[in-house]
Parts: C-alpha cells; sequence; structure tokens
C-alpha cells in the first residue's frame, strides 16, 4: 500500500507540474502567434488535455462498446463544466468575452444539443433508433473541421490583456514546454488512476464505485489540473478556451470519429443523464446574464459545484 500512495503522489506532482509547463508554454505561443489565449485554450491545450477522452472512447468503439465512448464523452463533459469550470470560477472569476457570447458559447450548447437530437432521435422524434450513426460521425467532425477554422480566423489577439509584462520564451523553448507539459499530464494522470483505483480496492470498495468516481474524473484530471491553474495565474479566458474546446472536441471530433468506427447506441442514455448535460452547456451562458454581467463569477461556480454534486449522489442512490 505504501508503494502505492508514492505512486500516487508522483502522479499527481506530475499532473500539477505538466500543467504549470503547459499553461506557461501555451501562454507564450499565443503572445508569439498575435492569437488569443483563449484560442490556445480552445485548441492546443484543449485537444492535448482530451487526448485520454479520445483513447477510452475509441477503444470502447472498436470493442463495439458505444456505454463506454458515450459514457465517458457524456461524464467527462458534464465534469468539465460543473465541477472544472466551477472550482476555477470560485478559485478566480472569469471573464466572459463578446465573441464567447456571440461564437464559442453556442457552438457548446448547439454541439450538445446536435449530439442528443442525433442520438435519441427514436425517443424525440419516434423515428428510427437512438444510435449515431456513421452519417452522424460525419457529419459531426466536418462541423468539427469548420469551428476549427473559425476559430483560428476569428482568434487574433483583442480580447486580453492577462499576459502584460510576462516573459516570452522563443518558439521552440514554448514548443517543447507544451509538449513536456502535456505529456507529464497524461502519463501523470495515468499514474494518478491506476494507484488510485489500486488503493480503492485493497480498501474494499466495489468496481461501481472506482468506476463512477475515480476513472470518471480521471479522464479529465488534465483539464482539471490545467484549468486550476490557468485561474491561479489569471489566464480565465484560457481555463474557459480549455473547457469549451475539450467540451466540443469530445462530441464533435470524438463521438463523431467514434462513430465512423462503430454505430453507438444511446439506449443506455437516460433522460437524466442527457438533461445534465443540456444544463451544464447552458449554465455557461445563463451566468453571463445573472448577478455580475458578462463573468463567470464565484456564485456561479458555487451554483455549477452544487448542481456536480447533485448528479452525484443521483449516481450513487441508482447504481
Amino acid at each position: 500500500m505504501l508503494t502505492q500512495v508514492l505512486l500516487l503522489i508522483v502522479g499527481l506532482v506530475m499532473v500539477v507540474a505538466g500543467a504549470d509547463f503547459l499553461v506557461d508554454g501555451a501562454s507564450s505561443i499565443a503572445r508569439k502567434a498575435g492569437i488569443s489565449e483563449f484560442v490556445i485554450g480552445l485548441t492546443i491545450v484543449a485537444i492535448g488535455t482530451s487526448a485520454p477522452e479520445m483513447v477510452v472512447s475509441f477503444m470502447g468503439a472498436f470493442q463495439g462498446n458505444a456505454d463506454i465512448s458515450i459514457g465517458n464523452i457524456f461524464g467527462s463533459n458534464i465534469f468539465n463544466t460543473l465541477l472544472i469550470l466551477g472550482l476555477s470560477a470560485v478559485l478566480m472569476p472569469i471573464g466572459i468575452t463578446k465573441n464567447n457570447l456571440r461564437a464559442d458559447i453556442p457552438i457548446n450548447i448547439i454541439a450538445t444539443v446536435l449530439v442528443l437530437l442525433l442520438g435519441l432521435n427514436g425517443t424525440i422524434f419516434r423515428t428510427g433508433s437512438d444510435t449515431l450513426s456513421r452519417i452522424d460521425g460525419i457529419v459531426l467532425l466536418v462541423l468539427f473541421i469548420a469551428y476549427m477554422v473559425y476559430s483560428f480566423k476569428t482568434g487574433k489577439k483583442d480580447d486580453n490583456s492577462e499576459d502584460e509584462g510576462e516573459k516570452t520564451y522563443g518558439v521552440a523553448v514554448s514548443i517543447i514546454l507544451v509538449i513536456a507539459g502535456l505529456a507529464s499530464l497524461i502519463l501523470g494522470g495515468e499514474q494518478f488512476v491506476n494507484s488510485a483505483t489500486a488503493l480503492a480496492r485493497q480498501a474494499g470498495l466495489s468496481d461501481k464505485f472506482v468506476a463512477i468516481t475515480i476513472l470518471a474524473g480521471g479522464t479529465s484530471l488534465p483539464e482539471l489540473a490545467t484549468c486550476v491553474v490557468a485561474a491561479a495565474k489569471k489566464k480565465g479566458q484560457m481555463a474557459l478556451g480549455n473547457i469549451l474546446g475539450s467540451n466540443v472536441f469530445n462530441l464533435l471530433l470524438i463521438l463523431g470519429g467514434s462513430a465512423i468506427i462503430h454505430d453507438l447506441s444511446f439506449e443506455a442514455i437516460n433522460f437524466v443523464d442527457a438533461g445534465v448535460l443540456l444544463v451544464s452547456s447552458l449554465i455557461i451562458l445563463t451566468s453571463a446574464y445573472v448577478a455580475k454581467k458578462n463573468k463567470i463569477d464565484r456564485t456561479d461556480g458555487i451554483i455549477m459545484l452544487a448542481c456536480e454534486a447533485a448528479y452525484m449522489v443521483w449516481l450513487f442512490i441508482n447504481l
């Protein structure tokens, strides 16, 4: 057990250090390229930190296990928004720009609604079956590519001044920091999950408990560490970009790619899961208009954390 505890600590240190390297390297690239930190968070950081979800969902699709592919994405997106973004907002209120309101947040909502409509068309429209088909997957992938192109075209650095006076590294050093940060995040996250799972089983906890707690949050550990570090460094736009980017990446690219590999049945998804996923996408938009406008403040963060806690309790009750 002592060995597992030490490995757990090593994994945690790797995750925190990786997040620190990634944020510094990504911020430097944004300053060098004249691109907003939001877009860097939306693309480089989001795609990198979503690597665990991609591996898990693609492997589930190859094995014909739709529950793994879909459940992993639904759980990760809910966790990303309600827990990670909520915790980040509690640490440091996150500003919302006009472009966030005009495009980024609505696209996250549209992607969520589209996946639910395509996957639950049998239940909603009483036609066909509750399945995400290969054609649906192609549609999602095309939308993902279009969104990435749009983000880079409109992502010039015009909406934040969070990096004034900060050190800018050379291009090579910045790229090395990003790569080293991502590698440390992913490897450290894997080590943390494996050690925590081993400790939980040694303590006599059930596999269901391990799956819903440690494994469900494990694939989102890179996003958690990155957003917390970004918030602590007052880089709220990078934290928001990471969450929105990861969510859209999960829904359009990972689910789209998984559906192309194998049709994904939504039979295991109930209305509570779908409802919480939809609410988690809408709550970012409502935060911009409630209390402190154009900002996800600490009150919003507390509400998000409370919603996540309520959903976890519901899951445990319905094991």
